[in-house]
């Protein structure tokens, strides 16, 4: 009862306090600023909503943060899995390697006659050719007797003719050209073969070289693949030939560099000599807007002034003289009245510097120089210290040594190969190239005359590991042991090595000629002496024992 009137008494209580008539000044001003207090809640509910999205990006941050971190650690510690890995295989590839590569030498060795006919895998001479001999050495004697020295008896004569000529047109064609204007042509030297007194193949051919150099004030400035600048791969062996006045700086003056103002003159060059017109430059026999001096410019010039040459002075001789070969500008062909004829090559070189070096314009009947670059590229010749090495080192040989024996015969049989089977990429040169490195490979005693059959067994198996490697470096060029009496010019030999078949490791199709063309050589030998050979009876070679290659 009590709890009941107390309920009573708070509910009346409570109704009372809450009359609005109880507060009428308060409660007055609710409806009025109703609105002003909904615009303020919906100005704080937008705050605490951004408020929200801020704090909600934050987190969303920080998780990111912490997963990248986490995923990064995970990365790393795979990658260093991974590596040892990695590590476990290489060493492993590696030593599966070496035993494949030992297994194959093993092969090889042991079953050389099972071996294809792929240019890597060819055998070393003395196992792909372990049946070929070399004919004995009183067959080998009677071969170049009959076969050698009974044909190059007359190329003294001839020489000493071709050459008698040679200072007479020459003579006349400085007569015919305008000393102020034309090339200045020097005396004529002998290269080649027919000098070295080694060629065996008919026609018998003299090759001549004619220094020239440009009329005053010019000169000209020559630079090298092994100058300093870098030349590319393919260039390599040659050089350019700059057409320069000759009171220029070698390096150019710093006018040719830079823009002179309107109120500004070089002391060293007024404007007329630092400017070349064009033509000036193309009668110089340079390639067109360049100061280099052309080559097929200056063969055009050399036969025009050949040509009138010949006019001067040929109502003196009793024959005719005509260009022979229309891709070699300086082959040359006399023609007597009864029909015979003789050929020789006049060909115009750029000395360099101070040396016996010299940039040759055409390589006659060679495809040394059969990729020429631009016609601004000079192939660098050597021939005239080639000579003079040989003529060096014959001096220090036994009476009638075998060197020059054993490049006539090689020459003589590859000749023979190739009028049977087609030319190839192998050339006399290279062959040459292979005598030179073995004259200083080998001593003095080793070249005596009754070591024919062994010193020409040498040059094959030099040749066959050079054509097996595709690697036949130049006798000069990066060689230091060349001896100081020859006045080698240093550069050359400081230079690196120049591998003579380079040109063929891209063009496998005339490597492939090339190889195939000499092992049938090797394969035909006997064959070939044999056929000029004088008889000889067997009591002569009954006793001498033949040598397997």
């Amino acid at each position: 009862m009590p709890v009941g009137l107390f309920r009573v008494c708070l509910l009346v209580i409570t109704a009372i306090v809450n009359h609005p008539l109880f507060f009428p000044k308060e409660n007055g001003t609710v409806p009025e600023n109703t609105e002003e207090i909904i615009q303020k809640m919906k100005e704080r509910e937008e705050s605490l909503r951004l408020e929200q999205l801020r704090l909600e990006q934050e987190i969303a941050d920080q998780e990111a943060t912490q997963e990248a971190l986490e995923k990064a650690a995970v990365v790393v510690e795979e990658s260093k899995e991974g590596k040892v890995r990695w590590d476990m295989w290489t060493a492993l590839s590696m030593v599966i390697f070496l035993l494949i590569e030992l297994w194959r030498q093993d092969f090889q060795e042991g079953n050389w006659q099972d071996i294809g006919g792929e240019e890597d895998d060819m055998a070393v001479l003395g196992k792909a050719f372990k049946g070929v001999a070399l004919p004995d050495k009183a067959v080998l004697a009677s071969f170049y007797e009959k076969r050698i020295l009974g044909t190059t008896g007359d190329m003294a004569r001839m020489r000493e003719m071709v050459e008698g000529f040679a200072d007479d047109l020459l003579e006349a064609l400085r007569s015919v050209c305008n000393r102020d204007a034309d090339m200045e042509v020097e005396d004529c030297m002998g290269v080649g073969s027919m000098y070295e007194n080694w060629r065996v193949r008919k026609p018998f051919v003299c090759d001549l070289i004619v220094p020239f150099a440009p009329p005053e004030p010019y000169c000209f400035r020559c630079q090298t693949w092994c100058s300093g600048d870098s030349f590319p791969p393919d260039e390599q062996g040659y050089g350019t030939i700059k057409v320069c006045r000759a009171d220029e700086d070698a390096t150019g003056c710093i006018c040719d560099k830079t823009k002179l103002g309107e109120d500004m003159l070089c002391l060293l060059h007024s404007q007329v000599s630092s400017t070349k017109p064009s033509s000036e430059m193309e009668d110089l026999l340079c390639f067109k807007n360049t100061q280099y001096l052309d080559a097929d410019q200056v063969m055009k010039w050399f036969q025009i002034a050949v040509t009138k040459a010949w006019n001067r002075i040929s109502h003196k001789y009793e024959f005719d003289l005509s260009f022979s070969l229309l891709d070699s500008p300086g082959a040359l062909k006399i023609k007597f009245k009864s029909g015979k004829s003789i050929a020789f090559n006049l060909t115009p070189v750029v000395q360099y510097e101070n040396s016996d070096v010299y940039f040759i314009s055409h390589f006659p009947r060679s495809n040394l120089a059969a990729d020429i670059p631009s016609s601004i590229h000079w192939f660098l010749t050597f021939a005239v210290y080639e000579r003079r090495f040989i003529q060096l080192v014959s001096k220090t040989l036994p009476a009638n040594a075998c060197h020059i024996s054993c490049l006539q015969i090689l020459s003589f049989l590859h000749g023979k190969q190739c009028s049977l089977t087609g030319p190839s990429g192998l050339t006399n040169y290279h062959l040459k190239t292979v005598l030179l490195h073995l004259l200083q490979a080998r001593p003095s005693q080793d070249w005596a005359p009754e070591k024919l059959e062994a010193r020409l067994q040498d040059m094959l198996k030099f040749l066959e590991k050079c054509l097996h490697e595709k690697k036949l470096y130049h006798f000069f060029i990066g060689n230091g042991k060349v001896p100081a009496e020859l006045g080698f010019p240093i550069i050359f030999q400081r230079a690196e090595p120049l591998n003579l078949f380079r040109p063929f490791v891209l063009r496998r199709d005339i490597y492939r000629k090339m190889v195939d063309t000499f092992h049938e050589m090797l394969r035909n030998m006997s064959a070939l002496i044999n056929e000029y050979t004088v008889h000889i009876p067997l009591a002569h070679t009954n006793g001498i024992r033949k040598e397997p290659l």
